[in-house]
């Protein structure tokens, strides 16, 4: 089950809603515990049982480190074992037919008989879990968290159906007291639907719309150059707004219940540079490789080569971690290279030296991002290896016949519609325009706003929501690309 589908919009969700507030508060938990739990076993029951056993695993292993002191030496030994049993889950099904492949490869070339494997199936949310324990068992050894004595509050967290599957990386800090006590207020919903509005707009009307040109584009064996720039460009809108409208429609989920989850997506596309691009993009995944694998590698602390060392190998597990596949493992050191390039050259340049111009230090950095998002893409070397060709003008010019009949005026018109999305936040006359900040992070603000502003800032999200509905009727629902991560 998605976010984007009858199912959830005219099914569960009511079910959820009707469940969640008829329950007096202390009976809250465990519907949101239950529901998760029956929207995990929509897609498969026996992986159900996978996500109780590592919720059951990490809370067992959490209360023994406080029964025998965050800071001892047996509880870093607990914290060991946690790690070491929750990666291994992780590990095993992300990567054991990765294994074997590169294995078999290398036994092919030398001759050598194949080993035989039955393919593993890859849990939807494990990635995302798994982290989530990983952060608990962590932040309770440094002393940064108290260690829930509720299972039903642990289990809870790690369930709640808003964002289990892909995101935000919810830290158990982040919302430990709002999980014994939150605000449930009509304000407090309104925000929520509004959000989620938004999200499944960006989802339904723009991503999944561009998602038939996307795969035709990738499908071709030599493309133009106006083929593989019209790939990568539609590509690069089509992961932001599905990405980013899933994570949109989780705070939105979690709002209207009174949770308030961390912002992941803070207008990335309009970064000036490729560190500015990490710190808005996926965020909740960007502090989580600093805080628990940057820092902890000594981050730059320890000279100017280490710091370039740390950040390619942070990057590379971070590529590794969206999937098994050296597409995967490139697009990390093509990441650690540019963040290494743009640290040296700012340390490099003189002070008091004019920087680049807005507009093209904004247009270098989308460049080398588009670049990354080919073989991100891609669903191979090879193939990535085509598109690049294209790009330089190898196999021709125009669009190829193969493209041409698969550009269809409402995808075509879909990528300049979404290009101005992405920039609108640079106009200065933007509707919504808090006054003050939220206490909450990543909490939408209500702006401080009247009459036909104030109209349009909570009509308009209705209303590409209705044209979302309108459009989601018209063909199959389209699964987020995050999903397969």
């Amino acid at each position: 089950m998605i976010f984007a589908s009858f199912e959830f919009l005219a099914l569960f969700l009511p079910l959820f809603f009707a469940c969640y507030f008829l329950m007096p508060f202390r009976h809250r938990n465990w519907v949101i515990l239950l529901f998760s739990w029956g929207f995990y076993a929509w897609w498969r029951v026996d992986f159900l049982a996978l996500l109780i056993a590592v919720t059951g695993f990490t809370y067992t292993v959490a209360r023994l480190m406080d029964r025998a002191g965050p800071k001892s030496d047996r509880a870093k030994l607990l914290m060991i074992l946690g790690l070491v049993g929750n990666l291994g889950v992780l590990a095993y099904f992300k990567y054991a037919n990765f294994g074997v492949a590169t294995v078999n490869q290398l036994r092919g070339a030398m001759g050598l008989s194949l080993m035989s494997w039955t393919e593993v199936l890859l849990p939807i949310g494990l990635s995302f879990y798994v982290l989530q324990s990983v952060s608990y068992l962590v932040d309770i050894r440094r002393g940064t968290v108290p260690v829930s004595r509720s299972l039903l509050d642990y289990a809870a967290y790690k369930a709640i159906f808003s964002q289990l599957i892909a995101g935000p990386i919810v830290r158990y800090a982040e919302i430990a007291n709002e999980l014994k006590l939150r605000e449930h207020s009509l304000r407090q919903f309104g925000i929520g639907g509004r959000t989620f509005a938004i999200g499944f707009a960006m989802k339904v009307a723009v991503a999944d719309t561009l998602s038939p040109l996307v795969d035709a584009a990738f499908s071709l064996t030599q493309p133009t150059l106006a083929d593989s720039w019209i790939a990568a460009l539609s590509y690069t809108l089509q992961l932001y707004f599905d990405f980013a409208g899933y994570s949109l429609m989780a705070i939105g989920l979690a709002r209207m219940i009174g949770f308030y989850f961390p912002q992941n997506f803070d207008n990335p596309y309009l970064s000036g540079s490729i560190q500015e691009f990490w710190q808005r993009w996926h965020m909740t995944l960007s502090r989580f490789l600093r805080d628990y694998l940057y820092i902890p590698l000594g981050g730059n602390r320890s000279g100017p080569v280490r710091t370039y060392v740390n950040l390619m190998l942070v990057m590379a597990i971070g590529g590794l971690w969206h999937g098994s596949s050296w597409n995967f493992i490139l697009w990390g050191v093509w990441q650690g290279a540019l963040l290494g390039t743009h640290r040296w050259w700012s340390r490099r340049r003189p002070p008091g030296a004019p920087t680049l111009a807005y507009p093209l230090a904004n247009a270098l950095t989308m460049l080398a991002v588009m670049i990354g998002w080919v073989i991100f893409r891609a669903k191979d070397l090879e193939s990535a290896g085509h598109v690049y060709a294209g790009m330089l003008g190898l196999n021709g010019i125009g669009l190829s016949d193969d493209f041409l009949w698969q550009i269809t005026p409402d995808r075509l018109w879909f990528i300049p519609v979404a290009l101005a999305i992405v920039y609108v936040p640079l106009l200065r006359d933007r509707l919504s325009r808090p006054r003050t900040a939220h206490p909450h992070p990543g909490a939408p603000a209500v702006p401080g706003m009247s009459g036909l502003r104030l109209a349009a800032w909570t009509v308009s999200p209705f209303a590409a929501f209705t044209l979302a509905i309108v459009m989601l009727y018209s063909r199959d629902a389209v699964p987020f690309l995050y999903f397969q991560f």
